[in-house]
């Protein structure tokens, strides 16, 4: 496959959905231990909200304006800091694609790099923050090499979501230092992130629908 379709973005969509209906018990298990214990229900509802939008989604005129809409119904719906963030991440990712209704392997990674760029600055986390930030700035890092590489989207994806795994897993060991974990200081070692997996999951879930 050379391109990615509106038509696969918008199933993309949809599969988060189920991924996250499938582990919001597990992201709000996370989220107990070391924060508001209220992320995987915040999550899908949001994503919720994206799917009995999706018909409305779909006519968007192409994948900026897809994306956009994204953002602002997580933003809308999601509760806590998660709706900015992800809303943030939708809506900036789109900015980037101009009026493209399909896009390349060069063009996912220019729009992931600025989903997560909006992030950045609106959360102000770096790697190593125990944020969705471990997931998300190491996945942009994969997609570059790739690009650098001429890898085919397929492998591409593969190595991103193997990279972004990773990083959710580094979060263990890491001391939280944004959010209400951040007030636990060493005792927030030995959790994984709860955004940083949901991350992983929007990810994963890319690379499936797409494979």
């Amino acid at each position: 496959m050379v391109t990615i379709k509106q038509t696969q973005l918008i199933e993309w969509l949809k599969n988060i959905t189920l991924v996250i209906r499938e582990n919001k018990d597990i992201l709000t298990a996370l989220d107990s231990e070391i924060g508001d214990a209220d992320h995987g229900f915040n999550m899908e509802r949001g994503f919720n909200k994206v799917s009995e939008k999706i018909d409305e989604l779909s006519r968007s005129q192409d994948i900026a304006m897809l994306m956009k809409n994204t953002g602002m119904t997580l933003i809308s719906s999601i509760g806590g800091a998660s709706g900015p963030l992800y809303g943030t991440f939708f809506m900036q990712a789109g900015a980037v694609l101009g009026d493209k209704t399909e896009i390349t392997l060069t063009d996912l990674k220019n729009s992931i790099e600025n989903g997560v760029k909006g992030v950045k600055d609106r959360g102000r986390a770096s790697v190593g923050d125990k944020t969705m930030i471990d997931v998300l700035e190491p996945a942009v890092q994969s997609l570059s090499e790739s690009v650098g590489e001429n890898l085919s989207l397929e492998q591409a994806l593969s190595n991103m979501v193997d990279v972004a795994k990773n990083g959710m897993k580094s979060t263990i060991d890491m001391i939280a230092k944004k959010g209400r974990a951040s007030y636990l200081g060493e005792r927030s070692i030995g959790h994984q992130d709860a955004g940083a997996t949901s991350s992983y999951l929007i990810l994963k879930a890319l690379k499936e629908t797409i494979n």
